[in-house]
């Protein structure tokens, strides 16, 4: 009978883990809320779902909640590095502050990578840290150049920092030319923010330019990039960040590859007892 109860607890729990994944991967992140907190209220102890918790808060602009979270997932897991990693973002904001609403989600479908349109550059120049910490992943960004340098910018035009030189200056003069970007927050660690920047349209005088020129071979090319895929909290050389990726595209079920995942904040570190 405790083997049959046991067999159903776990089955609950895959159920719950599931869903909770399902709507992240929607951004219906009021929803993973509840869910999270489902699966809380049976595993006191799951340090993931206080860091799928955190997440969903966090999008929702709940940063003290969302710091509550992590710091829950850091009691019962030390070595947890999803929470550490938040726990140290959330300390650059003032979490007392009312959620904001002034961010915008961009289309993933415009970061389905095509060889030469697509490539990630690395913020300099970053004036207020803050203003990066309160972004989520996937937010528009805005690129605006002023002379030689490419500004990124939130929704509200605050200055986020300068678009990294050696991508900015074939940019700008690509943009000068007539060619349209859109961007979004690929990575909020403190140290060196990234954006995602897609051509968008290109302007007729500008054919036969590329916007982000390949190094030699395919593997060096720009990777897909999805909503679910592009943008991580973890701050790993590039070189490890593909075979992050690639593991957090594995199941929790009989290591089946499915739709990748944003982070491994959606799933699961450990499966808890």
């Amino acid at each position: 009978m405790a083997g049959y109860q046991t067999e159903e607890r776990t089955k609950r729990r895959k159920a719950l883990v599931d869903h909770a994944i399902q709507l992240a991967m929607q951004n219906r992140w009021a929803d993973a809320v509840q869910v999270n907190r489902s699966i809380i209220e049976l595993f006191p102890n799951d340090a993931d779902a206080y860091n799928r918790l955190g997440r969903a808060l966090r999008e929702q602009g709940k940063y003290k909640e969302a710091r509550d979270a992590y710091a829950r997932a850091v009691e019962i897991d030390p070595n947890n590095s999803i929470a550490q990693k938040n726990l140290a973002s959330l300390a650059n904001l003032d979490v007392e502050a009312a959620p904001s609403d002034g961010s915008e989600k961009v289309d993933a479908r415009l970061f389905i990578a095509e060889s030469g349109k697509s490539g990630p550059a690395t913020l300099v120049a970053v004036r207020d840290r803050a203003l990066v910490a309160k972004m989520a992943v996937g937010d528009q960004v805005y690129l605006a150049p002023e002379g030689r340098a490419l500004y990124a910018r939130n929704a509200r035009g605050e200055t986020l920092g300068q678009v990294e030189p050696k991508v900015a200056q074939r940019l700008i003069d690509l943009m000068n030319g007539g060619n349209k970007y859109a961007a979004a927050l690929m990575s909020v660690e403190e140290g060196a923010p990234r954006i995602i920047i897609h051509e968008v349209f290109q302007h007729p005088s500008q054919v036969g330019k590329v916007s982000f020129p390949t190094r030699g071979d395919a593997a060096a090319a720009v990777r897909p990039y999805t909503k679910e895929s592009l943008l991580k909290y973890a701050d790993y050389d590039e070189e490890d960040e593909d075979a992050e990726l690639d593991h957090e595209m594995m199941s929790e079920t009989d290591g089946e590859v499915e739709e990748p995942l944003e982070t491994a904040e959606f799933g699961d570190e450990d499966t808890p007892e």
